[in-house]
């Protein structure tokens, strides 16, 4: 049967070969169809279905028991039906029918002629398990991009995508939430600490949903890898990765700026950076981000070319293009947190200022963050670069081992380095559980230390106005130190 080159063919009916002793070949190729019969395939020999691209799900496996060859549009489904050939069963007893052998005519000289036997056929039960499997020729192979096997790849990474999603949404839904709920007045850096938990939720929502998707699909994905990623919901889980992955980048960047440009500027209170300037900033980088994440959406490189739908498409240069500069943007990124958190530790460390006993404290926590930076960045970088140039140096099935174990780092330790591990936010969580009916007096205690740091802030501050300028120096550093730390890091 050959319906192929049609492009207005949709649909066959579900009973149109039901009965039929045929077809033994079966050619949809060029046609819309977006659903074979599930009945009356088990005598196809070939099947056609090339630039069938509607064509996005086989039929039941089972009912295409005679087929030898196949050429398809997508090479996830010769996955499927090469899986299925090497694992199916075949029937203990054969569909056809043997006469048993009950008397065997011999004469004497024992000379046996085709004619004794007749149409017998010799059946030896015992060797029915013997049979040779069929081979199945399937035409496209798997390639790079598209191997044969499921969303995670590893055992163990389907068991850590799960933890690490749920440590990711946790954690900065926790910060969100008691941000939100806090009746702190609003500063820059809690404004920033939200874009940069909002972000990271974004990262932790995407793995969730890859871990869905591969624990619906554990073990048979082939058959279903077209409809996920040409779907809409690869397309969103993509959406979710550059954008969160890219907005996090950026407010990174900014609080490591905001932060040294404020230690910079502990003086000068009229130079710091004011809640309007941050939200100007951030607005921008909001539109940057949302760009890049829209981009593969427009056609600029793509989400659909790898299962974990992440824009890896660079067949053209415009899509290479796309990739190197958000690379580069990484980069660069990584570079000004370096630089700013190096500038930060020689302020502290001016021989203008005595020895505190909280450099140390100051120059591990920040080779903390410098360091999660360094985890969640160089590998991905350094391995993606030379794929973008096509000097792939891993494969697909490897790079799921950064995707899921690296790539996330930073927003699974963001909410503890930044928000949770802080005192500020101590004070704040207890304020909320407070309100809640639980830790009333802690939440009392955190209050009554935040208003006497005020008072003595106020206080060392008129006082340093006139007082000579190293001797104001040192008051207001570490003042400005202690408060900075309690509410940024």
């Amino acid at each position: 049967m050959s319906p192929c080159n049609n492009r207005n063919l949709r649909v066959i009916h579900s009973e149109a070969f039901r009965g039929a002793t045929g077809p033994g070949v079966l050619d949809v190729s060029a046609t819309a169809i977006g659903k074979l019969p599930s009945q009356g395939l088990e005598s196809v020999l070939v099947l056609l279905a090339q630039s069938a691209h509607s064509l996005k799900r086989l039929p039941p496996l089972q009912g295409l028991w005679s087929l030898r060859e196949a050429y398809l549009t997508y090479n996830s489904h010769c996955c499927a039906l090469l899986s299925w050939n090497t694992h199916r069963d075949f029937p203990i007893n054969p569909p056809w029918k043997f006469v048993l052998i009950t008397y065997l005519p011999l004469n004497d000289d024992l000379l046996i002629t085709d004619e004794d036997f007749g149409d017998v056929n010799f059946h030896y039960p015992e060797l029915d398990l013997c049979q040779t499997r069929p081979s199945l020729l399937c035409t496209p192979e798997a390639d790079a991009f598209n191997p044969c096997e499921d969303i995670a790849g590893f055992s163990f990474l389907r068991v850590a995508i799960w933890f690490i999603s749920i440590l990711a949404i946790t954690g900065n839904l926790t910060v969100l939430l008691v941000f939100f709920s806090s009746r702190t007045k609003l500063m820059v850096p809690r404004f920033l600490m939200c874009h940069l938990a909002f972000a990271d939720l974004c990262i932790g929502i995407y793995l969730l949903m890859i871990a869905i998707v591969d624990l619906r699909t554990c073990g048979h994905y082939s058959q279903h890898a077209i409809e996920w990623q040409t779907g809409p919901g690869c397309s969103a889980a993509g959406f979710l990765s550059v954008f969160g992955g890219e907005l996090s980048v950026y407010t990174l960047s900014t609080i490591t700026l905001e932060r040294w440009h404020t230690i910079n500027n502990a003086l000068q209170v009229e130079r710091r950076l004011c809640l309007t300037q941050a939200a100007s900033i951030m607005a921008a980088g909001w539109l940057v981000c949302l760009g890049m994440g829209a981009l593969p959406l427009v056609g600029v490189s793509s989400y659909n070319k790898v299962s974990m739908c992440l824009p890896m498409d660079i067949e053209t240069p415009l899509a290479q293009a796309f990739i190197i500069v958000v690379l580069l943007f990484n980069v660069s990124a990584f570079l000004i947190v370096c630089v700013c958190y190096v500038l930060i530790y020689l302020a502290v460390r001016n021989p203008e200022f005595p020895r505190r006993s909280t450099d140390t404290k100051i120059a591990k926590r920040m080779a903390v963050l410098i360091f999660t930076d360094f985890l969640c960045m160089a590998p991905i970088s350094f391995f993606a670069i030379s794929a973008a140039f096509k000097i792939p140096l891993i494969t697909v099935t490897n790079s799921k081992i950064l995707l899921v174990l690296f790539f996330p780092i930073n927003s699974c330790a963001n909410p503890f380095l930044y928000a949770i591990f802080t005192k500020a936010f101590r004070k704040d969580a207890y304020q909320l559980m407070s309100a809640m009916g639980c830790f009333k007096k802690k939440a009392s205690v955190y209050h009554m230390k935040a208003c006497c740091s005020e008072n003595v802030i106020k206080s060392n501050s008129g006082s340093n106005r006139k007082g000579n300028r190293k001797k104001l120096r040192w008051v207001a550093f570490p003042q400005r130190n202690t408060k900075e730390e309690g509410d940024q890091t």
